[in-house]
C-alpha cells in the first residue's frame, strides 16, 4: 500500500489542477468575449461593421434615437418666423416717396434754374439715386406724364410694401418692383417708376425668436414616438456599414452590447462556475465506485472535451440561429460513450448551463441545451449498436424542437420562414451531434488508448484473429473462458458494473495459455502423460504463471485495448499456484523455510476494478465447479462463498470498492448461472432403438399384409 500513495497524491493534484484550469477558462469565456468571440467586435458610433449584425430575438421598443432624429428633422423644416408686415413703415416710405417726388416737381417747374442746375439738384437727392438718363427724362417729361408717373409710383410702392419684406430679402423685393408697374406705361415711364419706388423699398417684417421657437416646438410635438420592431434573424446593420446611433440603440435593446464589464456580470459568472466546480467533484466523491476520476487520462480527456465544446458554443452566441444548430449535445454523448452514462450526466449539466449563461436568449437556450442533451444520453444508453447513435441524434432533434415549442414560441413568435429555419438548425444539431460523437469516439479511442464499446464488440466476434488463434491452439481453455465470461457478465449486470467490458475481458484473460496449451489440464488429452509430473514444482509453477506475461505479449501483438491488459494481469492477482506450492512443501517435508513462496506467486497486481474482481471470482468459481460438480443449490452457494472468502482472506479485493451487498449479489448470480450449466441430466435407458430405415421397412410390410 505505501507504494500506491504517491500515485494517489499525483492524481489528486491533477484533479484539482484540472478543475481550476477548466474554471478559469470558463470564467474567461463568460467575461472576456472580445478575446474569444470575433463576432463580438468593438461597437461604437462611426465604426465600420466587420460582421452583419442580426437580431437574436423578436423585440419591439420605442426608439428614442429615431424619435429624436425625426423631431429634429421636423424642427429643422420649420423656417424662421417673422413679424407681420408693419403698415406704419409702408406709410412712412410712401410719405417719403411723395416728398421726394414733390421736390422733383419743384425742381422741374422752377424757371430760374437752368437745365444743368436742375440736373445738379436732382443728382444730389439723398433718398433717390436716379441715373443721368432718368434725370434727363424727368426734366424733359410733360407734366401730364409726370403726374401719371407720380401716381403709379405711389401705387406700386403701396403694393410692394403690403407684402412681407424680410431683412435678408430686401434685394429680392427691390428687384421685383418692375413687375408691379402697370403695362400701360411706356418703357421710360416704367423705368422711372421702378427707380423711384426701389429707393423706398425697405424691410417691414423682422425675425422673431419667440415665434420661431414656438413654431419649432409645435413641429416637434406633432412627431409621435417611433416604435422599432425586429424579428429574429432580421438584419440590424449589414457588414461594411458605418454604425449609427440608431444601430447602437438596437444593439443595446437586444442585449448585444453592454456599456462595460459590470461587477454584477463578474459576480454572476463566478457564481455559476463555482456551482459547477462544486457539483462535479461532489458527485464523484459520493460515487466512490467510479474509476473515471482516478484515471489521469480519462479526466484529462473530459476536461479537454468540456473546454473545446464550451468555447465553440460561446463563439456563436451573437448569431441568431447558430447557437441552436451548434451540436453541444455531442459533448455529453461523447463522454457517455467513452466513460459511461453517469459521467456524461454530471458533465453535461454544468456545460449546458455555462455555455448558455448571460445571453439574451438564455431562458430558452439553456433548457434547449440541457433537456435535449439529457434525453439524448438516456436514449443512447449502453451504446452497443451503431443504431444507438442514430436514435440519440433523432431524440436530440425531436426533444430540441419540443423545448423550443415550450420555451421560445410563446414568447418570441417567429414568422413561417423563421419556424422553418429553426426546424432546420435543430435537425442539423441532432444529426451533427451523433456524427461528431462517432468520429471523435473513434479518434480518441485510437490516440489515447481508451476502450470503446465498438472496439469491444469488434474484438469479441468469434472470427477475430486472436480468438481464432486461441480456439485452435487451446480449445479447452477457450471453452473455459466462455464459461467464465458468461458467469462474470451476468454478475456485472447485477452489481452495476460494465457487463460488456467484463465479458470481453474474460474471453481474453487466459489467452497466454495458447502459447503453451499442453501445460494446462483443460487442454490435455485424457490418457496422455501430464508434463507437470516430470518437472520440479518451481518450474511447473513458473510455466503456469508465465501464461500471464505470455497473454500480455499476445495482447500487444494483436492490438488489444490497454484496458483488457488489466484482465490478463489481474485475474490471479497476487495469489499463488496452490497445487505446485503444496507439491513443493511435500518435497520439503513440510518445512516452509526450504520453499520460496514467491516463486509460486503470480506477478499481479491485485484487481483494481469491479470488472477484474468479477473475473477473478468467476475464474476460480468455474474451475472449482467443473472439478467438484456440486449437486444442488446449497452446494453451489457454499462453493461460491468459499471462493469469495479465500480471495478476501488474501486481500485481493481491497482495491475494488466491492461492497458486502455486491458480494451477495455476485454469489446469487453465480449460483443462478451455474445451476443452468450443471443441471442434472436425464439418464437414458440402454434399450436398443431401431434405426429409421428398419422401422419404415416393417411399416411397409404391415401395410402390404393389410
Amino acid at each position: 500500500m505505501p507504494v500506491r500513495t504517491p500515485v494517489s497524491t499525483s492524481i489528486r493534484i491533477l484533479q484539482i489542477g484540472l478543475i481550476l484550469a477548466v474554471s478559469l477558462v470558463s470564467f474567461a469565456a463568460l467575461t472576456m468575449p472580445l478575446t474569444l468571440r470575433p463576432a463580438t467586435q468593438a461597437l461604437d458610433v462611426g465604426r465600420v461593421l466587420q460582421f452583419t449584425m442580426k437580431s437574436p430575438s423578436d423585440i419591439e421598443y420605442v426608439s428614442e434615437v429615431r424619435t429624436e432624429e425625426a423631431r429634429k428633422a421636423a424642427e429643422g423644416a420649420v423656417q424662421s418666423m417673422y413679424t407681420a408686415p408693419d403698415p406704419a413703415i409702408a406709410r412712412q416710405q410712401i410719405e417719403r416717396l411723395r416728398t421726394a417726388m414733390q421736390y422733383i416737381t419743384s425742381v422741374r417747374v422752377n424757371a430760374e434754374l437752368t437745365t444743368d442746375e436742375k440736373k445738379s439738384n436732382l443728382v444730389t437727392l439723398s433718398d433717390v439715386r436716379l441715373t443721368l438718363e432718368t434725370i434727363d427724362y424727368v426734366i424733359g417729361i410733360s407734366d401730364s406724364r409726370w403726374e401719371v408717373v407720380q401716381s403709379e409710383a405711389l401705387r406700386v410702392l403701396e403694393q410692394v410694401m403690403r407684402r412681407a419684406i424680410y431683412e435678408d430679402k430686401v434685394e429680392i423685393a427691390q428687384s421685383g418692383v418692375s413687375s408691379f408697374v402697370s403695362l400701360t406705361l411706356n418703357e421710360q415711364q416704367s423705368t422711372l417708376v421702378a427707380e423711384l419706388v426701389t429707393a423706398f423699398v425697405v424691410p417691414n417684417s423682422f425675425y422673431s425668436e419667440e415665434l420661431t421657437t414656438a413654431a419649432r416646438q409645435a413641429a416637434r410635438d406633432i412627431v409621435k414616438p417611433i416604435v422599432r420592431t425586429y424579428k429574429t434573424g432580421e438584419t440590424i446593420a449589414p457588414a461594411g456599414e458605418i454604425i449609427t446611433p440608431a444601430d447602437m440603440e438596437a444593439f443595446q435593446q437586444l442585449g448585444m452590447i453592454r456599456p462595460g464589464q459590470r461587477w454584477e456580470d463578474m459576480l454572476g459568472a463566478v457564481a455559476v462556475i463555482v456551482l459547477s466546480a462544486v457539483l462535479v467533484p461532489l458527485y464523484f466523491y459520493r460515487r466512490k465506485r467510479s474509476s473515471v476520476v482516478n484515471n489521469p487520462r480519462s479526466i484529462l480527456v473530459i476536461a479537454i472535451v468540456f473546454i473545446v465544446f464550451l468555447l465553440g458554443a460561446r463563439l456563436l452566441t451573437n448569431r441568431t440561429l447558430a447557437p441552436y444548430g451548434y451540436p453541444l449535445q455531442a459533448a455529453g454523448l461523447l463522454i457517455t460513450a467513452l466513460f459511461g452514462l453517469e459521467t456524461g450526466f454530471v458533465i453535461v449539466i454544468p456545460l449546458c448551463l455555462i455555455a448558455s449563461y448571460g445571453l439574451s436568449n438564455t431562458l430558452d437556450l439553456a433548457p434547449y441545451y440541457l433537456l435535449s442533451s439529457i434525453i439524448g444520453l438516456l436514449v443512447l444508453g449502453p451504446v452497443r449498436r451503431f443504431w444507438g447513435f442514430i436514435r440519440a441524434g433523432m431524440a436530440i432533434s425531436l426533444s430540441g424542437l419540443v423545448v423550443l415549442l415550450a420555451y421560445r414560441l410563446p414568447f418570441f413568435a417567429p414568422d413561417l420562414l423563421g419556424i422553418v429555419q429553426f426546424v432546420g438548425v435543430v435537425l442539423f444539431a441532432g444529426f451533427s451531434a451523433a456524427s461528431i460523437t462517432l468520429l471523435l469516439q473513434y479518434l480518441l479511442a485510437q490516440t489515447l488508448g481508451i476502450t470503446t464499446v465498438f472496439q469491444l464488440l469488434d474484438i469479441s466476434r468469434p472470427d477475430y484473429p486472436l480468438l481464432q488463434f486461441f480456439l485452435r491452439n487451446a480449445p479447452g481453455t477457450y471453452q473455459h473462458s466462455l464459461q467464465v465470461a458468461n458467469l462474470a457478465e451476468q454478475a456485472a449486470e447485477k452489481i452495476g458494473a460494465d457487463p460488456l467490458l467484463t465479458r470481453v475481458g474474460a474471453q481474453f484473460h487466459d489467452i497466454g495459455k495458447a502459447l503453451n496449451p499442453t501445460f494446462f489440464i483443460e487442454n490435455q488429452v485424457p490418457g496422455n502423460v501430464n508434463t507437470h509430473n516430470d518437472i520440479a514444482p518451481e518450474e511447473s509453477a513458473a510455466t503456469i504463471i508465465r501464461h500471464v506475461t505470455d497473454g500480455i505479449q499476445l495482447a500487444k501483438k494483436y492490438g488489444l485495448p490497454e484496458r483488457l491488459h488489466d484482465f490478463i494481469l489481474e485475474h490471479h492477482g497476487t495469489l499463488i499456484t496452490r497445487y505446485q506450492y503444496a507439491q513443493a512443501m511435500n518435497d520439503a517435508g513440510g518445512d516452509a523455510t526450504k520453499v520460496d513462496i514467491e516463486k509460486f506467486r503470480y506477478p499481479g497486481p491485485r484487481p483494481n476494478s469491479r470488472e477484474t474482481a468479477l473475473l477473478m471470482l468467476a475464474d476460480a468459481t468455474e474451475a472449482r465447479a467443473r472439478a467438484e460438480r456440486p449437486v444442488d443449490d446449497d452446494g453451489l452457494r457454499a462453493l461460491v462463498r468459499s471462493v469469495i472468502e479465500t480471495v478476501q482472506r488474501y486481500s485481493q479485493l481491497d482495491d475494488t470498492l466491492l461492497t458486502l451487498r455486491d458480494l451477495h449479489l455476485i454469489t446469487e448470480s453465480f449460483v443462478t448461472t451455474l445451476r443452468g450449466t450443471y443441471h442434472p441430466r436425464i439418464q437414458y435407458p440402454n434399450a436398443k432403438v431401431p434405426d429409421q430405415d428398419t422401422t419404415l421397412l416393417h411399416t411397409r410390410k404391415e401395410n402390404d399384409l393389410h
